[in-house]
């Protein structure tokens, strides 16, 4: 069984912060779960173009207000706590916030623990793990 509590885990190296949000990293590819599960903060006026490629991606909304928009359609759905959106056809999408956004987010495969988005919005396969 594995225990993690989040105020512990946003004071160790399992919090990731990037332009635009930061993301704490409580479940992990090194933890063997299949999965990761992370609890995101996308800041305030923050716009991300994100394209997840290598990775699914599930969100659902905790707190906060904004909008993601689907480059493939142009459509634009709002954000709000208790919405959750399935990336599941590694979808090029604009992921913006009107206030503060709390996510809890899971990925597949799982994340190894550093990742932040390179240029074309996309995590690598093979990142750097956290050490725990």
């Amino acid at each position: 069984m594995i225990v993690r509590n989040l105020k512990d885990a946003e004071q160790s190296d399992r919090k990731i912060v990037s332009e635009g949000w930061d993301s704490t990293r409580l479940c992990l590819k090194n933890d063997g779960m299949g999965f990761s599960f992370h609890i995101t903060t996308i800041y305030r006026d923050a716009e991300l173009h994100l394209h997840y490629q290598n990775h699914l991606e599930s969100v659902y909304c905790v707190s906060g207000k904004g909008s993601i928009e689907d480059l493939a359609t142009g459509e634009v759905h709002q954000i709000e706590p208790g919405v959750i959106y399935l990336l599941d056809k590694h979808d090029k999408h604009i992921l913006r916030a009107t206030e503060e956004m709390k996510m809890a987010c899971v990925f597949n495969p799982p994340l190894n623990g550093k990742e932040v988005h390179d240029e074309t919005g996309a995590y690598a396969l093979d990142a750097e793990e956290v050490n725990d």
